[in-house]
C-alpha cells in the first residue's frame, strides 16, 4: 500500500513541527487512538483500534522517528502486531514547507505492507482504510491547530477623544493671528 498527499495547516511552520511531536495532540488527533508512550528517544508505543471492512482488531506497535530535520522533515517507521487479524509494518516520509506566516503545507509518503487476516481482507479495503484514517486525521489535527492557535482578535485602536466645541474655531483663529490674517 502507498500513499501520499499533501495538507495545508493553519500554523506557521514552527507551529505544526512542534504539533507533530506532541504525544497528547497526536493521540487526540489519530482515530482509534488507546495510547502513544514514549519509550526511549524519537520511539514509541502505540495502540490503536482499527476497522477495515467487516474487521476489527487492535494493534499494539512501535513508532521510531528518524533523520529528524526540526522544523522541516523526519521519516517514520512502523510496525505492529493485532493478533489474530494480522501485522503490519510500514515508513512514512513527513516534509513541511512554509506558505506564509501562518500557513505551512505538510506533505506526506507513506509506504506499508499488511500481513495475515488483513492482507485476505482485500488491498482494495485496506487502501480506502487507511484513506479515511488519514482524511480523519487531518481532520480533527487541523481542527485541534486551529483551535490552539486561533489568532487573538486585535482590539482596535481606542477613538480619539472628541475635539470640544469651539477649539478648532479657537485654534484656527490663532492660526490666522500667527500668519497675519
Amino acid at each position: 500500500m502507498q500513499l501520499s498527499n499533501q495538507q495545508t495547516l493553519p500554523v506557521a511552520q514552527a507551529q505544526a513541527w512542534a504539533a507533530l511531536n506532541d504525544i497528547g495532540l497526536l493521540q487526540q488527533a489519530i482515530p482509534g487512538c488507546e495510547s502513544i508512550t514514549a519509550t526511549g528517544e524519537n520511539q514509541y508505543e502505540v495502540q490503536i483500534a482499527v476497522a477495515i471492512g467487516p474487521m476489527r482488531a487492535k494493534f499494539k506497535g512501535k513508532l521510531v522517528l528518524e533523520n529528524l530535520q526540526p522544523p522541516t522533515s523526519y521519516s517514520l517507521r512502523f510496525e505492529g502486531q493485532g493478533g489474530a487479524a494480522g501485522h503490519g509494518k510500514g515508513q512514512a516520509d513527513i516534509r513541511l514547507e512554509a506558505a506564509g506566516p501562518q500557513s505551512t503545507v505538510l506533505h506526506y509518503s507513506a509506504k506499508a505492507s499488511v500481513g495475515g487476516k488483513i492482507a485476505q481482507i482485500g488491498s482494495r479495503l485496506v487502501d480506502m482504510a487507511a484513506q479515511k484514517m488519514a482524511t480523519e486525521f487531518f481532520a480533527s489535527f487541523t481542527a485541534k491547530l486551529t483551535e490552539r492557535h486561533a489568532a487573538t482578535p486585535v482590539a482596535p485602536a481606542p477613538a480619539p477623544a472628541p475635539v470640544p466645541p469651539g477649539l478648532l474655531a479657537q485654534w484656527l483663529a490663532w492660526l490666522k493671528r500667527l500668519l497675519g490674517g
